[in-house]
């Protein structure tokens, strides 16, 4: 069954109605083209008022959307002649970052991104999209490979944070994102960055150290979750939907801000409506990103990436 959020829930019940009409309409035993119609287009108006009007918090529900399109939608749907590479060369694999090798339209790259699986036990594989210490560093393996061959490299961000446990933090976690944040500020290729879902605390930005930085209209990128910044705040994960307002965690708001270069339209009804289709839109955008950076020698494209977030907050003092 479908995931139906509850701001959703008069959207779903028409759409059910609709399903309902079209059954009987099917089996020729009444004729009610005018209904379906007029329920259609009634259901089409309040989707789109609905999601013209989204608060932060909803965006928040809808970034969550398991059935929007995962990292490994986006590599099957955009990357050809895949080549899965695993393992940080020290400790082991860390399914919560999958990537590898492959064509992006032609042209070789290095592609990975968080993956919190699509079931139960994919989720419990790939821990939720929260990566632990070796996954970073094996985000840095592959972007110091990429460096060595001059391939480009995409990243799609997707993740809660980073695995918040003991032995992550036993084994460096806070060491290894900074040390995925010194890599890619240091390779002389060009890095395209998309948040497709929840982009969350320090687990996000390991990925996101890009000379483009790209949002799903309905994402979020945000220092710490609505609900941690709550918690911090107020002392009650109650007041998350304040704390998601005030954090400034959409994608228009980080538009407006200089944090992110570009909003990625979604279909109507958000990514999850249309999964297929939002993984080409992203690869139109991801291409348009791309083509420009191309044609820089590799010492301009480092100094533009370093630029770019040198001045992030810098004031403008005459």
């Amino acid at each position: 069954m479908p995931v139906t959020l509850d701001f959703e829930k008069p959207i779903a019940e028409l759409e059910s109605k609709l399903a309902e009409l079209r059954h009987l309409s099917s089996n020729g035993e009444v004729n009610i083209v005018s209904e379906v119609k007029r329920l259609q287009e009634k259901a089409e108006k309040l989707l789109k008022k609905s999601y013209q009007n989204l608060t932060p918090w909803q965006k928040v529900l809808v970034a969550r959307h398991p059935e929007r399109p995962h990292t490994s939608d986006y590599i099957e749907g955009l990357i050809t002649d895949f080549i899965p590479l695993a393992g940080d060369r020290n400790f082991g694999e860390d399914a919560a970052i999958i990537g590898g090798l492959g064509r992006f339209r032609g042209h070789p790259v290095v592609v990975m991104g968080h993956e919190k699986g699509k079931d139960t036990e994919l989720r419990l594989k790939h821990n939720f999209g929260m990566p632990r210490p070796e996954g970073y560093r094996k985000a840095v393996r592959l972007m110091q490979l990429a460096d060595r061959f001059k391939l480009p490299i995409l990243t799609f961000v997707d993740t809660a944070g980073a695995h918040p446990a003991i032995e992550a933090e036993e084994r460096g976690q806070s060491e290894a994102i900074a040390r995925s944040l010194e890599v890619s500020s240091a390779v002389q290729v060009p890095i395209i960055t998309t948040v497709i879902g929840e982009g969350g605390s320090g687990g996000a930005v390991a990925l996101a150290f890009a000379n483009v930085v790209m949002m799903l209209e309905h994402a979020i990128y945000s220092v710490i979750s609505p609900e941690g910044c709550a918690s911090i705040l107020w002392r009650t994960r109650d007041k998350k939907e304040e704390a998601a307002a005030a954090q400034k965690l959409t994608a228009q708001d980080l538009k407006q801000l200089g944090v992110i270069d570009t909003i990625i339209p979604e279909p109507l009804g958000g990514a999850q409506r249309s999964p297929q289709a939002t993984v080409q839109v992203v690869g139109d955008a991801i291409e348009k990103a791309l083509k420009p950076l191309l044609l820089l020698d590799r010492k301009a494209v480092r100094e533009r990436r370093r630029a770019k977030f040198l001045a992030m907050g810098r004031l403008g003092i005459s």
